[in-house]
């Protein structure tokens, strides 16, 4: 497997330009499954989740073109354009499903446009338990009939899903989505109340409008879908990458540097800048996006909740931790979304940091400074906080098993060295 060595200690100065939102993007190719005609996805990420997805869909049918290259380091020139003519099969099969949460994102516009499917249980980061039950409950409500067969989920459907007042018990951001491209084709009205307001929902939900939904209440708790009897193909730019801009806002952080960051969207990014700012550093709007800058600056500890949209990201929980380790005084960081998502704390302290883990909240005393090691990648966002932990600490940093990195950082060594930080890929020459 290959590996990212590190040598820390350099304050980072420049430019990085945002991409598309992982996310986002996961979520916008299944809905090529609800028309026969072409949907084009602009500013897509390179990523591996992103493949995965491809993979998944053409089994389905759908048929792919790559357009254009990548401008300015970015990815605004890169169109993926997606058509799903015919549905051919509709099983995702477990070889697929299981690297990929996102996954059992095709169920719902299967389900809604052929009236069956068959999904493998998804799997993804071990990061806890995200179950599919609340997926399952609100298809059932629409008229879905859905049994559990050796790990598969088996959903029909006489005729058309029908609308339905869908109240979820507790916010999910898959379900939410599942259930609107659902709800699109669905006869009549379909409501859905406790929706996850993510930006990367409200993009679905303007990317379904542009072919042609029905959909009211775009980025609030309730959102409110007609049915209508087909949906038509669309041009649409997929949302840059909020986790990804919040990701390099805490390189500048860590390293008391200077960053500007390009294309990202400053209206994304209130709860992680308003976090920063409480640390001492500095974030404000540019013409091309953001900057921030720790040059000078003493860290403060701050404490910090996980909560749904528009609170504290989950997925910037890890990152997040890392700069607290090089604050001055403590802070706590309580996970309220995920139970299992600590895994990283063992390896940060393997380079000094001074974490102790309680139940759901970890607190985090300030280290005068990190010192480089060996230290082994458990998730996706764990494998980019190791990395900003490397760029802080003295001496070597080894990061090993960063396969989970390349699900959602494209080009990130690329990016970090371009402002100065010591960084390189070590290929497994033995993998080749």
């Amino acid at each position: 497997m290959d590996r990212i060595r590190i040598h820390g200690g350099t304050p980072l100065k420049g430019t990085i330009t945002i991409g598309g939102a992982k996310n986002a993007a996961l979520t916008l190719m299944p809905a090529c499954l609800l028309t026969d005609e072409t949907l084009s996805l602009a500013n897509l990420p390179h990523l591996v989740d992103i493949t995965t997805m491809a993979n998944l869909l053409a089994q389905h049918g759908a048929r792919m073109i790559l357009n254009g290259d990548a401008k300015d380091g970015g990815h605004t020139g890169r169109v993926l354009e997606l058509t799903a003519a015919e549905i051919t099969n509709t099983t995702a099969p477990y070889d697929l499903v299981r690297k990929m949460r996102a996954s059992v994102l095709v169920l719902g516009p299967l389900l809604a446009r052929c009236g069956q499917a068959r999904v493998s249980l998804p799997g993804g980061c071990a990061i806890g338990t995200r179950p599919v039950d609340l997926h399952l409950k609100a298809l059932e409500q629409m008229g879905a009939v859905i049994e559990l067969e050796e790990g598969y989920i088996v959903a029909r459907v006489n005729g058309r899903l029908k609308g339905a007042h869908i109240i979820f018990p507790q916010v999910t951001v898959g379900g939410t989505e599942n259930i609107l491209m659902a709800a699109c084709l669905a006869e009549g009205e379909t409501v859905i109340a406790n929706a996850a307001r993510e930006p990367e929902v409200a993009d679905l939900a303007h990317c379904l409008v542009a072919m042609g939904a029905n959909i009211d209440g775009i980025g609030s708790g309730t959102l409110r879908v007609q049915g209508v009897d087909r949906l038509h193909g669309a041009r649409y730019s997929v949302v840059p990458d909020r986790i990804e801009t919040g990701s390099y806002a805490v390189a500048a952080a860590i390293t008391r540097g200077d960053i500007e960051l390009v294309g990202a969207r400053f209206d994304l990014m209130e709860s992680v800048n308003k976090v920063l700012t409480e640390c001492g550093v500095l974030v404000e709007e540019t013409p091309r996006g953001m900057r921030v800058s720790a040059e000078g600056r003493d860290i403060r500890g701050v404490d910090i909740m996980t909560e749904p949209y528009p609170g504290f990201p989950t997925d910037m929980q890890a990152q997040l931790m890392a700069l607290m380790a090089t604050s001055s005084g403590a802070s706590m960081i309580t996970e309220t979304i995920f139970e299992n998502r600590f895994m990283h704390v063992p390896e940060m302290t393997r380079m000094g940091a001074r974490i102790n883990v309680h139940g759901a909240s970890a607190i985090v005393r300030g280290a005068p400074r990190l010192s480089g090691a060996q230290v082994m990648a458990t998730d996706l966002r764990a494998s980019v906080s190791l990395i900003l932990a490397g760029l802080a600490a003295e001496g070597e940093t080894i990061i090993n098993r960063v396969y989970h990195l390349d699900r959602g950082y494209e080009r990130v060594e690329e990016k970090l060295a371009a402002c100065g930080a010591r960084i390189e890929r070590i290929k497994d020459t033995a993998a080749e």
